[in-house]
């Protein structure tokens, strides 16, 4: 059996319709025996299907994948892992020991009961671009509908709360941001904005939480004590770590408060809860 998973430098990367690399891993009865990085060779989920089916890829383990990827998997024969997180060796073993659990196209992380401390990272997003979602439709939603669903689509974009500060802006990387309109790439609001645009035109939108990165979920706010949690002593409010789930799974955390034997923390994405404001510039349409 052939498992293909999205690559980034050791790591399940987020975002299927942008991946550049999978590590394919060949397995035999449970175990793999042989493992090698290739190019994606394209861009898009029908193209990138195309790949996997053209290397016998049996499985695709991935994170963040919208119901687009997943048809054209489908249609390709290819098996769907999503939501996976963290490193693609340790992904690989959990899924053959069949402890991993796919999520679908949707944005949850399933948060085990039982967390440890991991490598401590300075910050996490969900990927280059604070427009893109982790996965496709959170929620029940009509289908985006467009001129462009399902072409590649360039855009230029600059992001701000209601206050007017700026959060993101790809003309300040000077680089536009291409996604698949409608795949799940990118968070809802901002897809639908771009779905029924004209090249060189530009707009303005607000989205409300809900469009965006949804309102903070108080199950992903927990505590434990500090003495089941080795390393955790070390940990300042206001951190931004990975922990461990029981599946072996990191995902990303903030320090929220510190007590003498205890500590919070919130899995929440950083912009759960905020209205968000996009100028949206469209460059081009492929």
């Amino acid at each position: 059996m052939k498992i293909a998973v999205t690559y980034d430098d050791g790591n399940v990367f987020q975002h299927f319709g942008r991946t550049e690399f999978f590590k394919v891993y060949e397995t035999e009865d449970g175990k793999v025996v042989s493992s090698e990085v290739i190019s994606s060779n394209g861009v898009g989920h029908g193209a990138l299907a195309g790949v996997l089916a053209e290397q016998s890829v049996d499985v695709l383990i991935c994170g963040g994948i919208g119901e687009g990827a997943q048809a054209a998997l489908k249609e390709a024969g290819v098996e769907l892992c999503a939501g996976a997180e963290g490193n693609t060796d340790q992904v690989v073993e959990a899924y053959l020991k069949g402890e991993l659990v796919s999520t679908g196209a949707n944005c949850d992380h399933h948060h085990g009961e039982e967390h440890s401390c991991g490598d401590h990272e300075e910050g996490h997003s969900c990927g280059g671009g604070c427009g893109e979602s982790c996965g496709g439709g959170c929620g029940s939603w009509p289908a985006i509908t467009g001129r462009n669903v399902g072409k590649t689509c360039r855009t230029h974009y600059k992001g701000t709360f209601n206050d007017g500060t700026q959060f993101d802006s790809s003309y300040d990387r000077g680089e536009p941001l291409e996604f698949v309109c409608g795949a799940g790439q990118m968070i809802r609001g901002f897809d639908q904005a771009v779905a029924d645009m004209e090249v060189g035109q530009v707009v303005d939108v607000h989205l409300m939480p809900e469009e965006a990165y949804g309102m903070p979920d108080p199950n992903a706010v927990f505590t434990v004590e500090i003495a089941q949690m080795p390393g955790s002593e070390d940990l300042v409010v206001g951190q931004q770590v990975y922990l461990t789930n029981p599946y072996g799974q990191p995902f990303p955390v903030k320090v929220t408060a510190k007590e003498e034997t205890t500590i919070t923390f919130d899995a929440n994405h950083e912009m759960a809860g905020k209205e968000l404001n996009f100028q949206i510039e469209l460059v081009e349409v492929k």
